[in-house]
């Protein structure tokens, strides 16, 4: 389980170091085997280069050997390589990277892109199948192609239904590559029953995630199955466009984990009924 941190702002809209590293610091403590940065969930749209390296310095410092996975979601070959080149200086382990988005991309332009972030980051590059964000698909033969690339070690399959596609894409690539799911761990059971050997969700409730995902690992189905549907009323509340990352941060703020549930334009803030229905999620998990 790799979370993707949010990125706490005070209530002026600068960053909030002290309460990052208290987040990153968290889900280490509550079961995560690493963190990610600059990913959907932390408002890596509207990050200053400056920002970035402050983001992943504090972040680097606090996770001390756990792994920390930048995510690069330029929009071209060269502003992407410069991402990389910034995350991989700056201490990242290893890379999400989006495809570029803007102009969609050929099948062959997909793996001379990755294929030039591996080779010049030199640190291992996840590939971002998030069609629903990006509008650039990525069909199951074409993950399979840019699994053979030297240094691209990794895929985290985004795009509905994610289940199926796992299946398919694990079924494919070589048995060191690593097969990750998304969408907040929706479906991350039937995700890990079909290959998926990781998930990668926001990071307001890791400590509830790591026992369902222990009980998987163990053969406990049932119990994990149970766990999990506790969990999919704030997990669905979560992944609602243009008000997701304002949710991450009010129950990050309510649990104690960050001072403010600031966001920035254009994410938006809960509006009273909002955090009146997720104040209702919240009562039956905390």
């Amino acid at each position: 389980m790799i979370p993707i941190l949010a990125t706490p702002f005070t209530d002026a809209g600068e960053l909030d170091l002290p309460s990052l590293r208290r987040l990153t610091e968290w889900q280490l403590a509550s079961g995560a085997d690493g963190v990610a940065v600059f990913g959907m969930a932390s408002e890596g749209f509207a990050l200053t280069t400056d920002d970035r390296s402050r983001v992943l310095a504090e972040v680097r410092s606090a996770a001390g050997s756990a792994p920390v996975v930048a995510g690069v979601g330029a929009t071209s070959t060269a502003t992407a390589l410069e991402q990389a080149l910034a995350a991989r200086d700056g201490g990242a382990d290893a890379l999400m990277v989006l495809p570029p988005y803007l102009v969609k991309p050929t099948g062959g332009q997909l793996a001379d892109f990755y294929g030039e972030i591996a080779a010049r980051s030199g640190i291992a590059v996840m590939v971002q199948d998030a069609p629903g964000a990006t509008g650039v698909s990525m069909p199951e033969p074409l993950i399979v192609e840019l699994s053979k690339l030297d240094g691209v070690t990794s895929v985290k399959v985004e795009a509905p239904p994610t289940a199926p596609k796992v299946g398919a894409v694990a079924a494919g690539v070589p048995e060191d590559f690593a097969v990750f799911g998304g969408q907040n761990a929706l479906f991350c059971l039937e995700e890990y029953a079909l290959g998926a050997v990781g998930t990668m969700p926001a990071c307001e409730f890791t400590d509830l995630l790591a026992p369902v995902l222990a009980d998987w690992a163990a053969g406990r189905a049932a119990e994990a199955r149970a766990g999990h549907a506790r969990l999919l009323p704030l997990i669905r509340f979560g992944m609602q466009p243009g008000l997701a990352w304002a949710v991450h941060k009010e129950v990050l703020v309510r649990r104690g984990l960050i001072s403010s549930a600031a966001v920035r334009s254009p994410a938006r803030p809960l509006d009273p009924r909002s955090r009146a229905l997720l104040d209702a999620v919240m009562a039956d998990l905390w």
